[in-house]
């Protein structure tokens, strides 16, 4: 029999747990922001090396940083353009109302850590210009939030999650210039609400599906340009909103059927 000591002490060591799941505020955003901080080796123009102090100003006035007036959460995040050098740690997924998140044109190198699926707000995310390494995590598919995806001019390899491509939101993906390869029949492109791919200067090979136009009614821009792709070229439907279409520097055969757009 359980001795009443026994319950005493599971009592205090449910309590103790409790008491360590703080909810996230704008301290815990602070905390997250000044550990991105620490990552950084290099920041040429001292824009968080003068400005993101834990002492000196709030959070929501340091450089590059929004907070959203509703609940004062860190909201947008925009460090391009400031020439920094460094890696992302895994505490930037407790930036839990981030709705943007963009450090393109630095020197950010590393892997992109998986904790990134936690910004289950976020809409953009845009690391585009850097020297980031590895494979894209598959999780990034789990913030359904998300309208565009920029990862291009970067050293990521790999195959491309095709489950990116089930993210009903998602308006552009842009993942061009880099070392990312694998079939592209393994992507199956089914969201009515993309308008912008860029898949260019890879080294994807393989077919393209017969009908991987028929689910892109609002499609105005696709570079799949400077690959290994071959085999014969899909049917291009009806894609009125088409504008831009690159398909150079591969190995495709014979002509498009059916070509029916409005602005080419």
């Amino acid at each position: 029999m359980t001795s009443p000591t026994s319950f005493l002490m599971l009592y205090f060591v449910c309590g103790f747990s409790i008491a360590l799941a703080a909810t996230p505020n704008i301290t815990t955003d602070q905390s997250a922001l000044l550990a991105l901080k620490a990552h950084i080796s290099f920041d040429p123009q001292n824009h968080l090396t003068k400005n993101w102090s834990s002492t000196n100003t709030s959070v929501c006035n340091w450089a590059g940083v929004i907070c959203g007036s509703k609940h004062l959460r860190v909201k947008a995040l925009n460090l391009s353009y400031m020439g920094l050098v460094g890696t992302i740690p895994p505490h930037i997924g407790n930036l839990s109302f981030l709705v943007s998140l963009s450090i393109r044109n630095n020197s950010f190198h590393g892997s992109l850590p998986n904790e990134l699926s936690h910004l289950t707000r976020l809409k953009i995310f845009n690391f585009g210009f850097n020297e980031f390494i590895g494979t894209i995590p598959p999780s990034l598919s789990n913030i359904s939030s998300l309208q565009v995806i920029s990862l291009g001019y970067n050293q990521l390899s790999g195959t491309i999650p095709s489950s990116i491509f089930k993210i009903s939101s998602l308006q552009k993906i842009s993942l061009g210039a880099n070392k990312l390869s694998g079939p592209m029949s393994s992507i199956f492109f089914n969201i009515s609400s993309l308008q912008n791919i860029e898949l260019g200067e890879n080294m994807l090979y393989g077919g393209l599906s017969t009908h991987m136009f028929d689910h892109l009614p609002n499609l105005q821009y696709l570079s799949i340009c400077c690959n290994q792709l071959s085999g014969e070229l899909p049917k291009i439907g009806n894609l009125t909103m088409l504008t831009n279409l690159n398909l150079g520097e591969n190995k495709f055969e014979g002509m498009f059927s059916q070509l029916s757009t409005s602005n080419m």
